[in-house]
C-alpha cells in the first residue's frame, strides 16, 4: 500500500520563490437554457409583448451575486471550511500586489467577495462565473430577431468540505425559483469535481518543505491553487492517501500553450529538490507514525 502520491502539476508562486501547494478547488459546471416563444420572432412585430429569452437569462444571471460579490444561492456557503489563522498568516507572507495584478490583467479595479484578500478569494473561497452565453442573431450585419432560446454555461469553483453534487442541486433549485414565469428554464449538470486539501503538517508536506529548502536554498512559502486536479480527490477517496503537489514551474510560463516553457534555474532546482524529497520522506513518515 503506498504512503502518498507525488504530483508535479502545480506552479511555484513566482520566480525564485519556492512554495508548496497544499490545496485545490473543486468544480460544479452547469448549463442553463431559457425558452420563450416556440420559434424565433420578428422583434418589430412581437417585441413588447413577449419576454425576450436573452433578457430573461441576463436577469437570472444578474441575480446570482449581491452587491458585495457574494453568491446568492441559498446554502451555497454552508459547508465552506474557514481558513485557519496559520493559513491566513502564511498567505500574508507571499509577495503580492493587487495593483500589479490588476495592471497585468488590464483591468482598472479588481472585483470579488468583500471581507477577503485577493489571494483568499482566488484560493480559499468558492466562486460563480458565467463562462459563456449565446442566443439570437450573432452574425455580421443586422437581423431584428426576438429569439426562441438563450443559453449560458456557468461554473462554480468549490473549496474544502463543499460537495459538487450538493451545489449542483442548490443551483438548479435556485435558478428555477428565480426564473420568471414568462419563460421555461432547463438546467443541466455537465461536470463535477471535488476540492482537495493536504494538511500542511502532514509528513508528505513537511518532507517537501525540507526538500525545497535544500533544493532552492530558501525557506518555502505555502499557497493554494484556484484550479482543480480531480484525480487528487480520487486518490484520497479510493486509497485513503494524501497527495503532495510539488511543482517547479511559474505562473507566467504559458501552461498548455504552444510556447509553454520552464525556467532553467527552477528546472535544475526541481531535480535537486526531488532527490532531497525522497531522502527526507522516510524520516518524516516515521515521525508521523510515532505520533500516532
Amino acid at each position: 500500500m503506498p504512503d502518498l502520491v507525488l504530483i508535479s502539476d502545480s506552479s511555484m508562486f513566482g520566480e525564485d520563490i519556492p512554495s508548496i501547494c497544499y490545496g485545490l478547488r473543486g468544480l460544479t459546471y452547469m448549463q442553463i437554457e431559457v425558452t420563450g416563444p416556440n420559434k424565433d420572432l420578428h422583434s418589430g412585430s412581437f417585441g413588447g409583448a413577449v419576454h425576450n429569452p436573452i433578457q430573461a437569462l441576463s436577469e437570472i444571471i444578474a441575480q446570482l451575486h449581491d452587491k458585495n460579490g457574494r453568491v446568492t444561492i441559498p446554502g451555497f456557503y454552508d459547508d465552506v471550511r474557514a481558513l485557519t489563522r496559520k493559513e491566513r498568516e502564511a498567505f500574508k507572507k507571499l509577495p503580492w500586489s493587487d495593483r500589479k495584478y490588476a495592471a497585468e490583467l488590464g483591468v482598472k479595479q479588481l472585483y470579488g467577495e468583500k471581507g477577503f484578500t485577493t489571494l483568499e478569494r482566488l484560493w480559499a473561497r468558492p466562486t460563480l462565473e458565467c463562462n459563456g452565453i449565446w442566443g439570437g442573431f450573432t452574425g455580421e450585419g443586422a437581423k431584428t430577431v426576438l429569439p426562441s432560446k438563450a443559453s449560458a454555461k456557468i461554473s462554480m469553483r468549490l473549496v474544502p468540505d463543499q460537495s459538487s453534487a450538493k451545489i449542483a442541486k442548490l443551483f438548479e433549485r435556485h435558478i428555477k425559483k428565480i426564473a420568471p414565469k414568462t419563460i421555461q428554464v432547463t438546467v443541466k449538470s455537465l461536470h463535477g469535481g471535488e476540492p482537495a486539501i493536504t494538511p500542511i503538517d502532514s509528513p508528505g508536506v513537511t518532507a517537501a518543505v525540507a526538500a525545497l529548502e535544500k533544493g532552492f536554498g530558501k525557506t518555502p512559502l505555502y499557497q493554494r491553487e484556484g484550479g482543480s486536479i480531480p484525480i487528487v480527490v480520487q486518490f484520497k477517496q479510493l486509497l485513503g492517501i494524501d497527495t503532495v503537489l510539488l511543482g517547479f514551474g511559474q505562473p507566467d510560463e504559458n501552461a498548455h500553450a504552444p510556447d509553454e516553457f520552464i525556467n532553467l534555474d527552477h528546472f535544475y532546482g526541481g531535480i535537486q529538490t526531488a532527490v532531497h524529497f525522497f531522502n527526507e520522506l522516510p524520516s518524516h513518515m516515521a515521525g508521523s507514525r510515532k505520533k500516532r
